[in-house]
């Protein structure tokens, strides 16, 4: 049975320069697993791995799709298993880094993933609906989902709403593999947590994010495409257009939308602890 490592843990724990010095002890080569990351000209924001970073150590899964169009589950566990096939061809070791949990476990688990067609009709009803009314209908339908799922990115609450109504709930993925994984789980106390968190949203801010937002959607990446796309992508877009929600007179509008997304980025690191908590030793 190969051995497949992977890296998991919230944003802003170290993984892709953990996953980097590894690769190069373990003779590995590395596998994204970042829902963002696979799209081309979203850098700054998805933190995306620079040439310079990754030391030499070849990098699967990176710019493989065009933002203007949804990246499937299915999509990257077909890529992803390519991709392993062809580490192993080199007798090399596969090292699968990222936070998206529903990708991780997709590969790993040699998942078969629900054939749910798309239901046109259903989308463009939910697509009507704000992001917390996505999120009261997912929490009603499927509570457990809902506890490990993205909240700010409305693509993946209506694919989660839409397997629901066909199949009544999100179906958990098996616990059998093909492989000998060997986990490693990155993290921090919650205070270490917040303050890198903080410190990296700031650094992004100062290497040109808003500008990066800007200039998709000059490229033709529609406002709404970049709402959709989740936290930085969405909270950027919002301030752009100037729809950011002020929550003090004496604040400025670039202030306020820093905090909220610090706000919702720290919520999603924990709910990536959620979903992988079950493979932390």
């Amino acid at each position: 049975m190969p051995t497949l490592i992977v890296i998991c843990g919230p944003t802003a724990a170290g993984k892709s320069d953990y996953a980097v010095q590894l690769a190069k002890d373990r003779n590995g080569e590395i596998i994204s697993a970042d829902s963002r990351q696979v799209y081309k000209g979203l850098d700054i924001g998805s933190g995306k791995i620079t040439s310079k970073e990754m030391k030499g150590v070849p990098h699967h899964l990176l710019d493989v799709a065009s933002p203007a169009r949804i990246f499937t589950v299915a999509q990257y566990k077909k890529l992803a298993d390519k991709a392993i096939a062809t580490i192993l061809k080199k007798g090399k070791t596969p090292i699968i880094v990222g936070g998206t949990g529903f990708y991780i476990d997709a590969v790993v688990f040699d998942q078969q993933l629900p054939e749910v067609p798309p239901n046109k009709a259903l989308r463009k009803k939910l697509e009507k609906c704000s992001l917390a009314e996505l999120q009261e209908q997912l929490q009603a339908m499927d509570p457990e989902r809902y506890e490990t799922i993205d909240i700010h990115n409305p693509v993946r609450l209506i694919r989660a709403i839409e397997i629901v109504e066909t199949l009544g709930k999100v179906p958990a993925a098996s616990r059998t593999s093909k492989y000998d994984i060997e986990w490693i789980y990155l993290d921090f106390p919650d205070e270490v947590l917040k303050q890198r968190i903080h410190d990296r949203l700031m650094k992004r801010m100062k290497k040109g994010m808003a500008k990066e937002v800007q200039d998709l959607h000059t490229h033709g990446l529609s406002w709404k495409r970049l709402e959709m796309l989740g936290l930085e992508y969405r909270f950027l877009a919002l301030y752009l257009q100037q729809k950011i929600s002020k929550t003090a007179p004496s604040t400025t509008l670039r202030a306020d939308m820093l905090a909220q997304l610090e706000t919702a980025i720290w919520q999603y690191a924990k709910r990536q602890r959620t979903w992988f908590k079950k493979y932390a030793k």
